[in-house]
């Protein structure tokens, strides 16, 4: 716990750095693009639009979930996809593709997950807050489910660094590891209750799919925007999510400090 207490006060203490870093980032990644940020709502709107095409009229006709129409329960599945897909293939890649540089400056490895997770985010947010207008468009009222949309959040951030600390590391020492990590998250899309109602499954199945914790996440954000449910109802699913994610980050921590100092090597 002690090496936990370490990693997470690294974060605290450069935090101002971070947020820094992750601007930089956004402002690089679309600087050379003449719509510029823009770009962060125009390509997932493209990709919303696409599995609406073929999943929603293509496949189901248009036919509405449990009474919520279905592009807005195909969207409240999509949001928070489009920001852990790429938060989590990029983060793993973070420590690789930055570790060289990160060696000739002052300031510790262990941030560059969290710029990655944070530089993703800001998408995150504006796609919600467009959530926010088209629930309002097709009369949705979330009721006070939507208090507990916070701990979802917050369980994503832990998640996700702890994920990232994990896979960084180890996409460092070992680079198939990186190429293993794209091919399931492509995979991910259709495993996860993102595309398609989980009700319809049998129990068995239902519940192998639940041992990913991406899994209680989007069923969460469901739960709180659609006013389906509390965290606290299945309190030993959000138990195991919480033991798996601690696990994820006790791990990480102790694979990250014990060869941070040797990650140049790897190059």
């Amino acid at each position: 716990m002690n090496l936990i207490g370490r990693i997470l006060k690294e974060q605290s203490s450069n935090f101002h750095l971070i947020i820094r870093l992750a601007l930089y980032d956004v402002k690089g990644k679309y600087q050379l693009h003449y719509l510029g940020a823009v770009w962060q709502v125009l390509s997932p709107a493209a990709q919303v639009l696409l599995y609406w095409l073929v999943f929603g009229l293509g496949i189901r006709g248009g036919q509405p979930i449990n009474g919520v129409p279905f592009f807005v329960w195909l969207l409240i599945g999509l949001i928070p996809w489009f920001f852990i897909s790429p938060a989590i293939i990029q983060g793993c890649n973070s420590v690789y593709a930055r570790v060289s540089l990160v060696s000739k400056m002052k300031f510790p490895v262990s941030v560059l997950p969290t710029v990655t997770i944070i530089s993703n985010s800001f998408q995150f947010f504006i796609m919600l807050l467009i959530l926010a207008g088209i629930l309002m468009i097709y009369g949705v009222n979330p009721g006070w489910h939507l208090l507990q949309l916070p701990y979802y959040l917050v369980a994503l951030f832990v998640f996700l660094f702890a994920f990232t600390l994990l896979g960084s590391t180890i996409a460092t020492i070992v680079r198939d590891f990186q190429q293993a990590l794209q091919s399931i998250m492509r995979m991910m899309v259709y495993l996860l209750p993102i595309l398609w109602d989980p009700s319809r499954l049998p129990h068995i199945f239902k519940t192998i799919l639940e041992l990913n914790p991406i899994y209680y996440i989007i069923e969460g954000f469901r739960y709180s925007i659609l006013g389906s449910g509390w965290f606290y109802e299945d309190w030993i699913y959000t138990l195991y999510f919480w033991v798996v994610t601690l696990l994820i980050l006790l791990v990480g921590s102790i694979l990250h400090i014990k060869f941070r100092n040797k990650f140049i090597d790897y190059l």
